[in-house]
């Protein structure tokens, strides 16, 4: 059977807000038997935007998150809130807005913490996929509709041609050492999860200090090369996809201007800053 899924481009968040403003246009005050009670305006949004800001000037990368329940086939919610919380068969996730009233604990279950209390009705509420709306014919839910970046994606398929689709184009979901089966996935979700080693390259020309462009530049750990670039035309260069925590690591820089090196502790993303080159002639620096 075909099932709902949303595909999230994480490069593409530009954190303008609107999925989160069109959820609450959506659902506070609005009443939706079956589905969901009014949201309360003083609670959280269901949907946030989590930022992250990674390295320093003049190299800055700050990425944006969107979350929000992901209709897990294995859902933790399910399994504190009883008969609270329905799975349909399209693979939408309901929390019974009569059944799990004053159920404080089924907000706590959720490791994604996509699920907000409604103190005024004393209700768990989360984004049910507007499934009201898809119900009605709605190609997509109100977060895809308003968005001006394209950041999401809604597809109805067999969990056999998603899981493919995820295989195919890297997909990846939050956590999947939970083992809760999301229906939300991610692409670009690396530039969540990885850092980066960047870095500007510079020589003194005659009297002035000049951007580098093409210095070769290899990363090392220990003595081993693990990954090449070539400097840009204003001197840059930036080694992605590695993991928090990683340890040290080396960048060696060969241009016909000179040669030059540095190394970092790799925590969380890290910029060299201007590195110079240095002219070295038979063992002595070149001044």
């Amino acid at each position: 059977m075909n099932k709902w899924n949303l595909i999230i481009n994480v490069g593409r968040c530009e954190n303008c807000q609107n999925c989160v403003i069109a959820a609450r246009d959506e659902h506070v005050g609005n009443d939706f038997p079956g589905y969901t009670a009014p949201a309360d305006a003083n609670a959280d949004s269901p949907i946030r935007i989590l930022r992250r800001v990674q390295g320093d000037a003049h190299m800055v990368e700050t990425t944006y998150l969107p979350v929000m329940c992901n209709h897990c086939d294995e859902a933790p919610c399910m399994k504190v809130g009883g008969d609270a919380i329905r799975k349909r068969a399209d693979g939408i996730v309901i929390i019974d807005p009569d059944k799990a009233r004053g159920r404080k604990d089924i907000v706590k279950s959720c490791p994604y913490k996509a699920i907000v209390w409604n103190e005024e009705l004393q209700l768990p509420q989360t984004w049910i996929f507007d499934a009201h709306l898809l119900d009605q014919g709605w190609p997509q839910p109100r977060c895809q509709q308003s968005c001006p970046t394209e950041v999401f994606e809604t597809l109805k398929l067999d969990d056999a041609a998603m899981a493919e689709k995820a295989r195919r184009e890297g997909l990846k979901v939050l956590r999947p050492n939970l083992g809760t089966k999301p229906r939300v996935w991610y692409s670009g979700l690396e530039r969540w999860e990885t850092c980066f080693i960047s870095g500007s390259v510079s020589a003194q020309v005659a009297d002035v200090v000049e951007c580098v462009k093409d210095a070769s530049v290899a990363l090392c750990v220990g003595s081993q090369k693990v990954a090449e670039t070539v400097s840009d035309g204003f001197g840059d260069f930036r080694f992605g996809g590695l993991a928090r925590g990683s340890g040290l690591y080396r960048v060696e820089i060969q241009h016909a201007l000179g040669n030059a090196s540095g190394e970092c502790e790799l925590g969380e993303s890290v910029h060299l800053g201007e590195i110079s080159l240095v002219q070295v002639q038979n063992g002595v620096e070149v001044t």
